[in-house]
């Protein structure tokens, strides 16, 4: 600011300390802007927490993987059973089936084994169901003849996205028990006609973000499950709108994000099956 007076000009500028408080405030502005836009693990929108794959993790099932989807973390292996459910006899088709169960201090709070309680909680039978529905959707049943193979995905520690994790983790064990059976002259090949993974995406604070952990869960407007082939195909969606209903657009860029996070699964299962 400046003042004329005749041909004098006298300058004006803001103190030092006007102008520290002025930036003070706008760095505030920022960080409170930058604050509320980051996700709570200071993860990217369309960013997987940290993924990994450990087949071979159990010495005695015929096919095991211990994947872990950040601090979730569960253990599938997959039995080999020379029978087949009733319904399927003398049918020459083979059958998966799945079994899904958490241990008591898998979650910030023991929860009480099924066992105790005498039955399978709906969520555990509903996961259960979803995890088998999904491994049989890739492969040809009556290649594997009548056989059996039962999964089981015992969850270690949760963090939100245990079924995801749990089916994703599953291919590579029923992979690694079918190849056994190809060792064994069993089976001619590998009756897998594609590969499953599944990731939960979800609306959290408005944003659409990818992989939800038990905070953002516990807490989003919006929570799917996308379960998609490695050729893209659709399995299974499972969305829910928590609070207010979401509209198409917000559907499709879940779906977008979802398409993203399973491709990199796909990718990821391959590369831990090359090293068997």
């Amino acid at each position: 600011m400046n003042l004329m007076f005749g041909k004098l000009t006298i300058f004006l500028f803001p103190s030092y300390v006007e102008c520290s408080k002025d930036l003070a405030i706008r760095q505030d502005l920022i960080s409170s802007k930058k604050e509320k836009e980051m996700r709570p693990s200071g993860r990217l929108d369309d960013q997987m927490r940290v993924v990994s794959f450990e087949p071979g993790f159990s010495p005695y099932a015929e096919g095991s993987c211990f994947v872990r989807f950040g601090n979730t973390h569960v253990l599938c292996t997959a039995t080999t059973e020379e029978r087949v459910p009733t319904f399927l006899r003398d049918t020459g088709s083979g059958w998966i089936t799945a079994e899904y169960g958490m241990l008591p201090r898998a979650t910030h709070q023991r929860i009480m084994r099924e066992a105790t309680n005498g039955k399978q909680s709906g969520r555990t039978l509903e996961i259960q169901r979803l995890i088998g529905r999904c491994l049989r959707a890739v492969t040809d049943l009556h290649a594997m003849g009548e056989r059996q193979i039962r999964v089981d995905c015992d969850v270690i520690q949760a963090d939100g996205g245990t079924r995801t994790a749990s089916i994703t983790g599953a291919y590579i064990a029923v992979y690694m028990a079918f190849k056994k059976l190809v060792g064994e002259r069993k089976l001619p090949a590998i009756p897998l006609i594609d590969e499953v993974a599944a990731i939960s995406c979800g609306i959290y604070q408005g944003v659409s973000v990818l992989d939800l952990d038990y905070i953002e869960d516990s807490v989003a407007a919006t929570d799917a499950n996308f379960i998609l082939t490695g050729r893209g195909n659709i399995v299974e969606i499972q969305a829910t709108a928590e609070q207010d209903p979401f509209d198409e657009t917000s559907f499709n860029t879940l779906f977008s994000l979802a398409r993203k996070g399973t491709r990199k699964l796909v990718e990821m299962q391959r590369e831990a099956l090359k090293s068997l």
